[in-house]
């Protein structure tokens, strides 16, 4: 097999709920066991941290691989989903896996992926675990792909269990109430393993307490650890300055508004990393010391180091371009926010979306004053261009529809100001098309 056939045996002849939709998704980790267990259980081979949340784990799962390969660490980085190709999942030290192992695991074990009915997710998972402990990794940041409780992630026994936030969404299958995705997303607490929650609610906070409680795991939440004192916005660079209480004072490459929310649950996660004799001694609270090289390295250079994108990224200026994969409500209440506030002549934004988000809620947040260009990612879940252009004008959002990501682009290029801003969103797959549309 070539490594295009082996993609698309991987995406096309497995269910894969990234691209079927809720007919792609298995429940239970039966599947995912028994094709553990046939492989040996490799992820007990090295230590992992596990992160789940509705938003910012991407972001969270990055930084702190970043923090801990500055800081001397081997680190295996498993995420999802990817952006431009296959390869971005899985990271050891921020270099993407190689395809030919890519090829080879796919080929020698393709038979038992067929008689397990083993899905895309429990194979990229499998593959990441196996790639890990092949290479042994002193530590893999392993980020939930749906939910938590019964993600295929979920059979790890982590050294810490971190939890972002919790807001509706996939509604469709972790339920339609903050309470049942708050069970969800907490269901990756395991007994004795301390957890670090970035955000609560009243509503998930009692949840989160009871969990913890059952597990007699060591929670901490970062809405209270008070080591971050302020974010300051930096306009001419386009970073935050960050000062803490105990980390020194550094600049973050990550500019969304939402960032400092991720910024501190990292800092709470690196104290409970602290704790149990990980990084630098010079991070414990007790010691009053600055890290502030390790800190400035890892914060302001993860794109760099771990190979992030789509995270309020500039691609260009003159007119300026940015993409952002926020595709729900709760993160575009901080991107429409952003947009605001950004100086921009006419600003023109190519938009999709997919079908099991809360379309009328992003778009109820979404600027009046812009152009649209309403297009649509390459999913079968996608939301027809069509469809989105009719929403969009029960909104008083005006625009044309395209049926491609790189037509949408390329037409609000060719509308756009040097002085114009165009953002590029409202679905991870668009920012993925946008970004293969430039390789």
């Amino acid at each position: 097999m070539t490594y295009e056939e082996t993609c698309d045996y991987l995406f096309n002849q497995t269910a894969n709920y990234e691209s079927q939709g809720q007919g792609g998704y298995k429940t239970g980790l039966d599947s995912m066991k028994k094709l553990d267990e046939h492989f040996g259980h490799p992820h007990q081979h090295f230590k992992s941290i596990h992160i789940a949340g509705t938003n910012g784990k991407g972001s969270v799962s990055h930084t702190l691989a970043a923090i801990l390969q500055v800081c001397g660490y081997k680190i295996g980085l498993y995420t999802s989903p990817h952006l431009v190709d296959f390869s971005e999942r899985i990271r050891i030290n921020g270099q993407p896996i190689d395809q030919e192992y890519v090829v080879r695991f796919v080929e020698q074990n393709k038979q038992t992926f067929d008689n397990l009915g083993s899905t895309f997710f429990e194979i990229a998972t499998e593959m990441a675990f196996q790639y890990f402990s092949d290479h042994d990794v002193d530590i893999a940041i392993v980020e939930v792909g749906l939910g938590g409780r019964l993600d295929s992630t979920n059979i790890i026994t982590p050294i810490l269990s971190v939890i972002t936030n919790v807001s509706l969404d996939h509604t469709n299958l972790l339920g339609t109430m903050v309470e049942q995705i708050a069970m969800e997303k907490g269901g990756i607490i395991k007994p004795g393993v301390p957890v670090v929650v970035g955000e609560t609610m009243p509503e998930t906070r009692p949840i989160f307490e009871a969990l913890a409680a059952e597990n007699k795991s060591p929670i901490s939440y970062a809405e209270e650890d008070g080591e971050l004192l302020s974010a300051e916005f930096i306009a001419d660079d386009s970073t935050i300055y960050y000062t803490t209480a105990h980390c020194g004072n550094f600049k973050g490459g990550l500019c969304g508004q939402y960032q400092p929310r991720n910024t501190r649950t990292i800092l709470t996660s690196l104290n409970e990393l602290v704790k149990q004799g990980y990084l630098c001694q010079a991070l414990h609270r007790e010691s009053q010391i600055s890290i502030g090289r390790e800190m400035s390295e890892a914060f302001l250079h993860v794109c760099d180091i771990t190979g992030l994108q789509g995270r309020w990224q500039t691609v260009r200026t003159q007119p300026t371009v940015i993409c952002d994969i926020g595709h729900n409500v709760a993160a575009w209440q901080y991107l429409s926010q952003q947009l605001a506030s950004v100086k921009c002549g006419q600003m023109h934004i190519v938009f999709g979306m997919v079908d099991d988000k809360d379309i009328y809620g992003v778009m109820a947040l979404l600027p009046k004053d812009a152009v649209y260009y309403f297009t649509k990612g390459s999913t079968k879940r996608a939301l027809s261009e069509q469809s989105l252009k009719v929403f969009g004008q029960q909104f008083g959002l005006g625009g044309e529809s395209y049926p491609t990501v790189a037509e949408a682009y390329e037409a609000a290029l060719k509308a756009a100001g040097n002085d114009d801003l165009i953002f590029i969103g409202g679905s991870n797959y668009v920012v993925a098309d946008f970004l293969k549309s430039r390789v």
